[in-house]
């Protein structure tokens, strides 16, 4: 994307909002000729809108170490039964700040039998006992209510799900792991060292025909791979923000975590505030502004009337094109993805791509607008004024339309958008997440389905490689998606449309929620007694880190990134999403179906131990690796060791938030991973937050390999003093062979709550 945008090699000053200075030799003394003032660059890095809102929410004192309090919290149904009955193992008696619970995960593809409205009774129970607010199933995806209904300028919101992200409406939002949520609901705090901050300089307006998904896209293609926002705070600024709308900024927000950045914010301006007035909550309004001197780690420089129709082809939403480009180089592009899914499956499935083009076209199989990223209400109407007058045709390509909310929905059916999508064959369903996640209008084996979602991972489509069925997903707007359903399925950029797209006002009508959402207005009722169902379980006793440490390596994956859905698979699994050792059971499955086997097989030996039995007997085979870490270190032994497995990936975490792709690994004795990086903070978080060792190996030839040995001794001592390399062995052929890894940056809390074997210990001392 050479031409529509420039990632800068320094960092940058932006000078009164519009005039950007490269870092060099020269800097400063241009930006005081700029502007008549003195400044460093230290002053003008706490200048950014990032900086302001992070140092309201400090309470450290200290901007390098921040310990951040957020405003509210916010989960879905995939997780917040593990949240509140972790919290409740550690001590949780009211809800101390605004937790919404949103049911937008349900419908799971479980048929029969009381699982889903079992976790949804769950939900309303412990929000009338804690104080929380309560979304029914089908009124709102969790990320449009909060954008409704939760964010306000210049807060800060934690939410359970990756996709938590509300920067367009001045609000910094960072979607974590649960057990980061259970530390907010029992007032301790989320701790980092301050994030760089990335600015996003946008210039220009975008051509008719491109929306919020294409400008994502672009970004995601051109920064995932280089890391350039890795872990940092996107700040969007720049002429460009003006001419675009609310609901196209949070298009393109939403889409952010998909750099792999911790959060992101923009400025606001007298659109946002008519956004806030429209949904009732004038007060809740901000101006955000950097200020006339603000300095940027790095810039991401874009001229927005530049960036054409984008697809993100499988599987990931960097494997991005135009789809013009696409479309030009058609086969060559179709065998390249054939191929890199001959690699990640392992010639397991083919994909088979090439069928799909017929007279030099490309030919989709179904189209979906949905959720957070494609359910917004000018997402619907644009393409509803793309469709008009048009059929979907009775072949077999389908197009579905799920609004994210149900004012949202209720606003298009009052415009007419509803009925002009449902005349052309198109499917208008309800407010759910499904499609996002694998649990929803999935495709016929081979099918091929352009999606206005968030995700398009193997499996996120519902397909099962392990069962020999393949489909996969492109991401794209949801405007070319409508063209493209128009033209029956033939892949269509909706820069091809010449037909008028009309400028619709939103109407907010507050009595939908008013009537049909449970909110405490923060009031505990401790009389209400929690409603559980026999798939709700708890959390099983978990042991504290010991002295030393064997584990058996159970599985290695040399994939360039692992993501967490291949690490915990999505859609059906999902049904035991409150049974720990029920989900465990789908740990890698897609992946590594022997996984779970192994894990359990050497677990054995340390439930021996926390039952005082002996491990040896438990599991013989581990007799001989015993005697040959005698060999070296004779003291050893009973009630200095523990058992486990580790699993070694290159680069795992990408991808979604949910905790369960660690907690599942803990719960079958899951000690530790090894790795060359670590996709995202959030994944290691998890990690930590379930007791696990974070280790960090270097790059090149491993010095074991799958079902090996390991020995760690002295462990404990190497966390609690804080030792920069550990050293470990490969125990094999009756010898042990040293090799040394590194645990990273750990906050002194980390250490405690990996010392204590996971934070539910950690909370309940």
């Amino acid at each position: 994307m050479e031409e529509t945008m420039k990632l800068y090699d320094s960092g940058v000053y932006l000078v009164n909002g519009n005039e950007l200075v490269p870092d060099g030799v020269n800097a400063i003394e241009e930006v005081v000729k700029k502007t008549g003032a003195a400044v460093t660059k230290e002053q003008a890095a706490e200048n950014t809108i990032a900086y302001g809102i992070l140092k309201n929410h400090n309470t450290s004192g200290n901007m390098d170490k921040l310990q951040i309090k957020f405003d509210k919290l916010t989960s879905h149904d995939i997780t917040f039964v593990g949240i509140i009955q972790t919290a409740r193992a550690s001590g949780l008696e009211k809800f101390p700040i605004p937790y919404v619970l949103t049911n937008c995960h349900n419908s799971l593809c479980a048929v029969g039998g009381t699982i889903n409205e079992d976790d949804h009774m769950f939900g309303l129970t412990c929000a009338k006992k804690y104080g929380g607010v309560y979304v029914p199933p089908h009124q709102a995806v969790i990320h449009q209510f909060a954008r409704e209904m939760l964010a306000a300028g210049g807060a800060m919101i934690l939410g359970s799900d990756s996709h938590t992200r509300y920067g367009a409406l001045g609000t910094m939002a960072v979607g974590e792991g649960g057990p980061e949520l259970v530390k907010q609901l029992l007032n301790k705090t989320y701790d980092i060292d301050m994030p760089g901050v990335i600015g996003v300089y946008l210039t220009g307006t975008p051509m008719k025909g491109v929306g919020p998904q294409d400008i994502a896209l672009a970004i995601i293609g051109e920064v995932f791979d280089k890391g350039y926002v890795k872990n940092k705070v996107m700040e969007f600024v720049g002429p460009g923000v003006a001419n675009l709308s609310v609901d196209f900024r949070i298009g393109v927000d939403v889409m952010t975590t998909e750099t792999t950045c911790l959060s992101s914010i923009w400025k606001t301006d007298d659109k946002v505030k008519e956004f806030y007035a429209i949904h009732g909550r004038p007060q809740d309004y901000k101006e955000l502004n950097p200020g006339s001197v603000a300095y940027y780690d790095g810039m991401i420089e874009i001229d927005l009337s530049k960036i054409k129709p984008m697809i993100a082809m499988p599987f990931h939403p960097s494997n991005t094109y135009t789809i013009e480009e696409l479309n030009a180089n058609l086969m060559d592009i179709l065998d390249d993805c054939e191929k890199r899914a001959e690699v990640s499956f392992d010639g397991a499935v083919k994909l088979d791509l090439k069928s799909k083009v017929r007279d030099g076209k490309l030919y989709v199989d179904q189209g979906i607008i949905a959720g957070c990223a494609g359910g917004g209400f000018e997402n619907i109407c644009d393409a509803a004024d793309i469709l008009k007058g048009a059929s979907i045709g009775p072949d077999e390509f389908t197009l579905s339309v799920y609004p994210a909310s149900t004012p949202i929905y209720m606003e298009l059916v009052k415009n007419g958008a509803v009925a002009s999508l449902m005349e052309t064959g198109a499917i208008v369903k309800t407010a759910f997440c499904g499609p996002c996640f694998g649990a929803g209008d999935t495709p016929a084996n081979n099918a091929f389905s352009i999606r206005h979602s968030t995700r398009n991972f193997p499996n996120r489509e519902g397909s099962k490689l392990q069962n020999g069925q393949i489909a996969s997903v492109a991401l794209m707007d949801a405007r070319s998606i409508a063209a493209t359903a128009a033209n029956k399925g033939m892949l269509t950029p909706a820069t091809d449309f010449d037909g008028p797209m009309g400028k619709y006002q939103y109407h907010f009508d507050t009595n939908i929620y008013q009537n049909r959402v449970f909110d405490s207005h923060g009031v505990a009722d401790p009389s209400v007694e929690i409603q559980f169902g026999p798939n709700i379980k708890d959390w099983p006793a978990m042991a504290a880190l010991p002295e030393n440490l064997v584990l058996r390596v159970v599985s290695e994956i040399h994939d360039p990134v692992t993501t967490t859905d291949e690490l915990i698979p999505s859609g059906e699994t999902s049904s035991y999403r409150s049974n720990p050792l029920g989900l465990a059971e789908f740990t890698l499955s897609r992946k590594d179906p022997a996984y779970v086997g192994l894990a359990k097989d050497i677990q054995v030996a340390q439930k021996a131990v926390m039952e005082g039995s002996c491990p040896v007997e438990a599991k013989p085979e581990l007799k001989e690796i015993m005697d040959t870490i005698h060999t070296l270190y004779p003291e050893v032994g009973k009630g200095n060791v523990g058992f486990g497995s580790t699993i070694f990936a290159v680069k795992p975490g990408d991808g979604s938030a949910r905790e369960q792709a660690a907690s599942c690994q803990k719960v079958l004795g899951g000690w530790a991973n090894i790795a060359n990086e670590y996709a995202t903070k959030r994944y290691r978080s998890n990690l930590i937050n379930w007791g696990m060792l974070p280790f960090l190996i270097d790059e090149g030839k491993l010095p074991f390999q799958n079902k090996d040995y390991l020995f760690f001794p002295e462990i404990r001592k190497a966390v609690e003093e804080k030792a920069e390399e550990i050293k470990g062995y490969r125990v094999a052929d009756g010898k042990l062979t040293p090799f040394t890894v590194r645990l990273g940056e750990l906050t002194d809390e980390e250490r405690q709550i990996i010392l204590k074997g996971c934070l539910i210990n950690y909370n309940r001392v």
